[in-house]
C-alpha cells in the first residue's frame, strides 16, 4: 500500500513513516522541506499521484485565531487533491475533547478541521490524541520565570509521541473509520503535578506555583481532554519515558 504522509519530517510524522515502512507498506513523507506546501497547493497533487491514503499531520504555525484558516484552507487543498488523485483513505490527527473548549481559537480550528473531513468527499478517519509528552517542556515555559513555574490543576493525560505515531500508522493501514479513534496514555494527572514531576526529573529547582490562570490549558474545564472508557490506552506511562 502507498501512503503519503503530509507532515511527514515531523515529530509524529516521521515516526508514522517509519512504523508503515517496518509494516512493508511504501510510506513516503512530504512536507515544505520535500517541495509539498499544503497551505498553497505548491507539489500536492503530486504528492498524492498513486497513494492510496494520505495521512495530515500537519500543524498550524501559530495557537491563536490564524490557526482557523490554516486548517480551513491546508483541509481543502488536501479534499481536493485527493479527489483529484483517487485517493481512498484520508486520516487526519486531532486532540482528545477538542470540542469542549470553544474557548481557545487553536482548539475551534481542529473542530473545523474534523467537519471538513467529515464532509469532504474522500472515506476518512481521525485519530485524536491527549497531549504528548515531548511537548511537557514547552507548556512549562509558558508560564515560568527563574524561580516558579505557574500551572493550573487542569487534569490532563498526556501520551508519548511513539504511541501516538504508531495509533495512526495502524489506522492509516486499515479501512477508513468513517469515524474517530481517541488513544490517550495510560495516566491522568493534574497539570500541576505534572509539572513538578517533570521539574524533579529535570533536577530543575524551580517551584510550581497552581495558578488557575496561567498558560493555554487555563481555559480547559474540568475533564474535557480526558479521554473517554472507550479510548483506546497507550502502554508507555510519563514518569518510566522521563526516566529513560
Amino acid at each position: 500500500m502507498k501512503i503519503a504522509v503530509l507532515g511527514g519530517t515531523g515529530l509524529i510524522g516521521s515516526q508514522v513513516v517509519q512504523d508503515l515502512k517496518a509494516a512493508g507498506h511504501e510510506a513516503v513523507p512530504h512536507s515544505q522541506s520535500t517541495g509539498v506546501d499544503l497551505l498553497t497547493g505548491e507539489g500536492l497533487s503530486a504528492a498524492l499521484e498513486g497513494a492510496d491514503v494520505v495521512v495530515n499531520v500537519t500543524n498550524s504555525p501559530t495557537f491563536d485565531e490564524a490557526s482557523l484558516d490554516f486548517f480551513r484552507k491546508t483541509m481543502d487543498n488536501l479534499l481536493a487533491a485527493a479527489r483529484e488523485q483517487g485517493v481512498g483513505h484520508a486520516v487526519a490527527l486531532s486532540i482528545v475533547g477538542v470540542e469542549q473548549v470553544p474557548q481557545l481559537d487553536y482548539y475551534r480550528a481542529k473542530v473545523l478541521q474534523e467537519d471538513l473531513l467529515k464532509a469532504g468527499p474522500v472515506p476518512y478517519s481521525i485519530v485524536r490524541a491527549t497531549q504528548f509528552f515531548e511537548f511537557m517542556d514547552a507548556v512549562l515555559s509558558w508560564s515560568a520565570d527563574e524561580k516558579t513555574v505557574r500551572l493550573p490543576a487542569t487534569p490532563i493525560q498526556p501520551i508519548a509521541a511513539a504511541d501516538v505515531a504508531a495509533t495512526v500508522a495502524e489506522v492509516a493501514a486499515g479501512r477508513p473509520l468513517q469515524g474517530t479513534l481517541d488513544v490517550a496514555g495510560a495516566d491522568v494527572f493534574t497539570l500541576d503535578e505534572l509539572g513538578g514531576i517533570t521539574l524533579a526529573a529535570h533536577g530543575d529547582e524551580r517551584t510550581v506555583v497552581t495558578d488557575g490562570t496561567a498558560g493555554m490549558f487555563a481555559a480547559v474545564q474540568g475533564d474535557a481532554i480526558i479521554a473517554g472508557p472507550a479510548a483506546r490506552i497507550a502502554p508507555t506511562r510519563y514518569r518510566d519515558w522521563l526516566a529513560a
